[in-house]
């Protein structure tokens, strides 16, 4: 389908739309404390010359290709990497230099995104942003540094192909974990479908917006089920403890457009890092995250049997994933969770260290806005990509970003190339809610190149949900 063979379109002539409500078009907002008379940024502005990736030897080399397959595990044809669903897990060492080559065997374009790693901007996977797309039948040769450490995630970043099941965790061990745990597991949270997917308003459901009674359909495919690891609830991988094993459970939301809860029946959770970078330990019951966020959580297996853990929708009737801590010579039933008991919050998060570069005022400050802007598009200040404007900044800058959504759905937004501070946390991915949520990011401009800045529902993003951070 011609929806799967092209990536979003390098961004075009400008377009505003009404209902805009972006006072930084120029790249500099009306309250920014910067002088507009002796630091404007205009569109004359050259870019910066982007670092290089890594040279020299490489310590991890890896071997990845994208193709036609069936998952065993839900039977249907789909694309996959390595013929695996999700796609093979790739773990370095902290500091390594990785190399990883990508193969096409698909009937389509594609590129490979290291979600959360700030890697050098051409090895960032954006097709027609920091790379041409691989065609059917080449392959590209991606390099990059493994730091920091953390939890991250790749995939493809062309059209739908997120959502045929073209992802796979990515972990970064670090050298001196600042929590205490016996073993680890990676586990990939995925919204299934069980066809092609398509553009919103293909099947006829109407645009961002459309059809209130039906919202579910106006911004995310009506799924068959979420899957774990991608298996089903019915048949779900098992982590096997010892009584008294502290467990790093390694959360990777790589849906493409659903809101997950997690929970473990009979145990609290740990809450170690967020978006891969570590925080001061939180215990909570239960936590909600978005497309392209991640949670490390420590569990302690103190009761014995065996446990649920589980991950449901928030925002549609599809059936949750599950996973079973299971104690060693228990055949129990896994027990299931009754209640969501202390929820985890944004400003339950406190990093551990800081960030560099954004102490003080910031140096330039963006307000956007967030919102449907007319049928089947979705804008980020009023302007729907590839018809928006670059928000262009300058290397060495305390950048500051406010969202305001106007929409009544949820929009989580990631930074390319970057880490953000959102409260005291560090992150690279927000979750900005409906009905005027706001949420503000502070980052420093210390990663020079062309960068995507996007809304990581899939069909939010493909109907323009995006724009470029551009450093000149």
């Amino acid at each position: 389908m011609t929806h799967d063979t092209h990536g979003i379109p390098r961004r075009r002539a400008v377009q505003i739309l009404g209902g805009a409500g972006l006072t930084a078009l120029a790249g500099c907002s009306a309250d920014s404390p910067s002088d507009p008379d002796s630091d404007r940024l205009t569109a004359a502005d050259a870019p910066v010359e982007p670092r290089e990736p890594p040279s020299g030897p490489v310590d991890e080399s890896v071997a990845l290709t994208a193709g036609p397959g069936t998952s065993d595990r839900v039977s249907k044809s789909t694309w996959l990497y390595d013929d695996a669903f999700p796609g093979p897990e790739l773990r370095a060492a902290e500091g390594d230099v990785v190399g990883v080559s990508v193969s096409n065997d698909l009937p389509a374009p594609t590129t490979v995104h290291w979600h959360g790693l700030p890697v050098a901007n051409a090895m960032d996977g954006v097709p027609d942003v920091t790379q041409a797309p691989i065609a059917s039948g080449d392959s590209f040769e991606y390099q990059f540094r493994a730091d920091p450490p953390g939890t991250y995630f790749y995939h493809s970043h062309v059209g739908l192909q997120l959502d045929r099941g073209l992802a796979g965790p990515l972990v970064v061990e670090e050298d001196d974990a600042h929590v205490d745990y016996d073993a680890d597991q990676v586990l990939v949270v995925d919204d299934y479908l069980d066809s092609a997917p398509q553009p919103a308003g293909a099947g006829g459901d109407g645009g961002p917006m459309g059809g209130m009674g039906g919202m579910d359909d106006d911004y995310r495919p009506s799924y068959e089920r979420l899957v774990m690891n991608g298996r089903p609830a019915d048949d779900p991988p098992t982590i096997d403890v010892d009584r008294g094993d502290r467990v790093r459970l390694r959360f990777v939301n790589a849906s493409s457009a659903t809101i997950v809860r997690v929970r473990v029946a009979g145990h609290p959770l740990e809450i170690s890092h967020a978006d891969g970078r570590p925080v001061e330990p939180v215990t909570v019951d239960s936590f909600t995250f978005g497309p392209g966020e991640r949670y490390d959580a420590i569990v302690t297996a103190d009761s014995p049997g065996a446990w649920a853990i589980e991950a449901d929708s928030i925002e549609g009737p599809e059936p949750g994933a599950r996973a079973v801590l299971q104690h060693a010579d228990s055949d129990a039933t896994p027990e299931r969770s009754t209640t969501d008991g202390r929820a985890l919050q944004y400003d339950d998060l406190r990093a551990v260290g800081s960030l560099s570069g954004i102490d003080g005022s910031p140096d330039r400050e963006f307000d956007l806005t967030l919102s449907a802007a007319g049928p089947n598009a979705w804008a980020i200040g009023g302007q729907v990509y590839p018809d928006a404007d670059p928000l262009r900044i300058r290397e060495g800058e305390h950048v500051r970003i406010r969202m305001r959504n106007q929409s009544p759905v949820p929009h989580p937004m990631h930074l390319h190339g970057h880490f953000f501070r959102v409260g005291d946390a560090i992150k690279d991915t927000v979750v900005v809610p409906g009905h005027m949520g706001q949420e503000t990011i502070d980052f420093h401009a210390d990663n020079p190149g062309e960068w995507f800045f996007h809304c990581h529902n899939l069909y939010h993003l493909e109907a323009g949900m995006a724009r470029v951070v551009s450093y000149v």
